[in-house]
C-alpha cells in the first residue's frame, strides 16, 4: 500500500484528495462534455449489462473497504495509525459510503425486486435505508416544492439545510411507509416494513463488525456513516437550490421539467457519479438508466462540477455570491418566483 511504501499518512485521506483535488483538476483540463448518445443506440445502451454490473460490483468493493478499515482502526495491519490518520481513513470510508448511496440510488430506480434489495444492502453502511422510500415516493413527487425537505431554498445555507433534510426525510419516509402498509391492511411493525428491515440491516452490520473487531471500531463506524449521508445531503442541496415549481390555480403543482434541477457537464465527475450530474433528465425520466441520461439544453447549468460545488457550499457567503444571481436569472430577476427561505425579502450578494 501507498502508506507502507512511503510512510506518508496523507494517503489515508486518499478519497477526499481524489474527489476534491484530482478530479476537479482533470475535469478542468478535459473540459465539459454535453454530448448525448445518438438515438439509434439508446435502446442498446439502455439494455447493456456492462453498466448494470458497474453498480453491482460497487457493493462488494464498498464493504471490503469497510471491513479493511475496521481492521486498521482496531490496530491490525503493518502501520501504526495516529488519531489524524484514523480520521483520514474515516473520511475516506465515509466518502466511499456516500458514493455507495449514489449506486443505491441507481439500483433503487427499478422495478426488479432483487435490485431494490441490493440497494437496501448498499445503504446499510450509512444507516440511510429510508432513502429508498423517501427518494422514490417522496422527493420525486414533491421536488422543487415547499413540501420537499430535500429541495434547498434560496439563501438557505447547507448547514441549515442538512438537518432540515435529514429530519424531514425521515418523517416523510415514516409516513409514506405507514400509509403503504395501511392500504394493504398491515400494521407498521411488520417484517414487510421497508424502513424497519433496512435499519435492522444497518444494526446487524454495525453489531457484527463490533463483535468481530471489538467495540473500539464503533465511533469510527458512526463517523463514516455521518460523513456518507452528509455527502448525499450536500449533493441534494446543490441539485435543486432555489428552484421552484409553480402552483396552478387548481392547487396542483406544474409538471416537473428540466428547469427544476441544476445540471453539470463535467466529464470525469459524471463518469464517477453514474451521470448523477445530468439530474434534470433523471427527474424528467426517473426510469431511464444512468448511461443514457441526456444533457438537456433547458436545464440551468452549475458553474462547476459537483466536487467544486460541494466545497463552495461549505462557504455560504461565497456560495450565495455565486449561486443566488444564477437562481434569479432563471426567473428573469423576479425573486418571488424562486423557492424562498422563510422570511427572505431580498438576496444579499
Amino acid at each position: 500500500m501507498a502508506v507502507r511504501a512511503t510512510g506518508f499518512g496523507i494517503f489515508w485521506w486518499g478519497a477526499p484528495l481524489l474527489a476534491f483535488v484530482v478530479v476537479p483538476i482533470i475535469d478542468h483540463l478535459v473540459g465539459p462534455d454535453r454530448s448525448n448518445a445518438p438515438e439509434n443506440v439508446v435502446a442498446r445502451l439502455q439494455s447493456d449489462r456492462f453498466y448494470r454490473w458497474a453498480t453491482y460490483l460497487y457493493v462488494p468493493n464498498q464493504y471490503l473497504s469497510l471491513v479493511f478499515a475496521c481492521w486498521l482502526w482496531a490496530g491490525g495491519g503493518w502501520v501504526t495509525m495516529n488519531f489524524v490518520d484514523k480520521v483520514g481513513l474515516m473520511t475516506t470510508v465515509g466518502l466511499i459510503g456516500g458514493l455507495a448511496i449514489n449506486a443505491a440510488h441507481e439500483l433503487g430506480h427499478t422495478r426488479l425486486q432483487a435490485e431494490r434489495q441490493l440497494s437496501k444492502i448498499t445503504l446499510a453502511q450509512t444507516w440511510y435505508g429510508h432513502f429508498l422510500v423517501e427518494h422514490n415516493r417522496g422527493h420525486h413527487v414533491r421536488v422543487a416544492t415547499p413540501e420537499d425537505p430535500a429541495s434547498a431554498r434560496l439563501h438557505e445555507s447547507v448547514y441549515a439545510f442538512i438537518p432540515r433534510s435529514v429530519g424531514g426525510g425521515l418523517r416523510s419516509a415514516w409516513k409514506l411507509e405507514a400509509s403503504r402498509l395501511a392500504k394493504t391492511g398491515r400494521p407498521f411493525w411488520t417484517p414487510n416494513n421497508n424502513l424497519l428491515t433496512a435499519w435492522l440491516l444497518s444494526a446487524a452490520l454495525f453489531s457484527g463488525l463490533a463483535l468481530w473487531f471489538r467495540p473500539v471500531v464503533l465511533p469510527w463506524l458512526v463517523g463514516q456513516a455521518i460523513i456518507g449521508f452528509c455527502l448525499l445531503e450536500t449533493v441534494n442541496y446543490i441539485e435543486h437550490y432555489g428552484l421552484r415549481r409553480r402552483k396552478k390555480p387548481s392547487g396542483r403543482y406544474e409538471r416537473v421539467t428540466p428547469s427544476h434541477s441544476w445540471n453539470s457537464s463535467s466529464l470525469i465527475a459524471n463518469i464517477l457519479l453514474f451521470h448523477l450530474q445530468r439530474h434534470a433528465d433523471h427527474h424528467s425520466n426517473p426510469l431511464r438508466n444512468y448511461q443514457v441520461l441526456r444533457d438537456v439544453d433547458k436545464a440551468p447549468q452549475l458553474p462547476g462540477g459537483y466536487a467544486n460545488m460541494l466545497l463552495l457550499a461549505l462557504l455560504p457567503p461565497l456560495w450565495r455570491r455565486v449561486m443566488d444571481r444564477r437562481v434569479l436569472d432563471c426567473y428573469g430577476g423576479d425573486i418571488r418566483l424562486a423557492a424562498l427561505k422563510p422570511g427572505l425579502i431580498t438576496p444579499s450578494g
